[in-house]
């Protein structure tokens, strides 16, 4: 898997983090003074209810969306200051919802991942070739490289649409709910590739829906509810009983994974809440 070494600068400092950042569409306000650190070479995850802002956050450290205060700040200086593709070379982004270009072939969309590394100078190149082909051996779309996307099921279009954030080679990769369309088997195989791409030292952030997923794949986990950081931390420090009723008004036990050692959450049976 690619992976890029930090810049150069304090050592100590998160290359991403979101300082004091209120986030609003229109008038409607998300998120206020909010601020968020990612370490470096982590696997964080974003969980919380629908509607609590996780996808909005995910936007804004993308450079997608603008905090109507405060900023979210790259190397050390504010996002917004960055030329798109220059930001492109350094953060990735595989969005909830994508659309593809009509008539658009899986190795053509896979392809424009390479785009931010492109210039007037610098056309396509070896390494381009070689990027695209990785990520599509990576994500098991080399069978369907001719298939228009169009034509494809919801979750093959999901892996297609991760072979092309993979394919830009970025250390820092935003990942908005990865396994949307996908069934089981196809959702650990996705989040696997994910963790290994960890592994080799990038940085990635994803929101996810399933909490034992997050649980089991973070190293690191932040809760959200209502716009607001809960709580953030390693999952075996911060997933308990009381942080998923709090933040998901959940009853639930949470034991040892049997496979992983991470924390298992068990909702309550229907029939344990109605005696309660």
């Amino acid at each position: 898997m690619p992976s890029i070494a930090p810049a150069p600068g304090d050592p100590s400092a998160p290359r991403l983090t979101a300082e004091g950042v209120t986030l609003a569409y229109d008038r409607r306000v998300i998120s206020k003074d909010l601020s968020l650190e990612i370490p470096d070479q982590s696997f964080t995850v974003i969980v919380g209810p629908n509607a609590c802002g996780k996808s909005t956050l995910l936007r804004a450290l993308a450079r997608l969306l603008t905090p109507a205060a405060g900023s979210v700040v790259l190397d050390g200086k504010a996002i917004s200051s960055y030329r798109a593709k220059e930001a492109a070379r350094v953060i990735g982004l595989l969005p909830q919802s994508s659309i593809a270009p009509e008539g658009i072939t899986v190795s053509d969309l896979v392809a424009r991942g390479r785009y931010p590394h492109q210039g007037f100078i610098r056309q396509w190149s070896t390494d381009d070739f070689e990027a695209v082909e990785q990520a599509m051996r990576a994500t098991n779309v080399e069978d369907l490289r001719s298939r228009l996307v169009d034509e494809l099921s919801g979750g093959q279009r999901q892996r297609v649409w991760a072979a092309m954030a993979l394919a830009q080679h970025t250390p820092i990769l935003l990942l908005d709910e990865p396994t949307t369309f996908l069934d089981i088997a196809h959702q650990i195989e996705l989040l696997d590739l994910f963790a290994d791409l960890h592994a080799s030292g990038n940085t990635l952030v994803a929101v996810l829906h399933d909490l034992n997923h997050a649980a089991r794949y973070a190293t690191h986990l932040v809760a959200m509810r209502d716009g607001e950081i809960v709580a953030a931390g390693p999952p075996r420090e911060i997933v308990t009983v009381d942080l998923v009723h709090d933040v998901f008004g959940l009853k639930c036990r949470v034991i040892e994974d049997p496979a992983t050692g991470t924390p298992l959450v068990v909702p309550e049976s229907r029939a344990a809440r109605t005696r309660s």
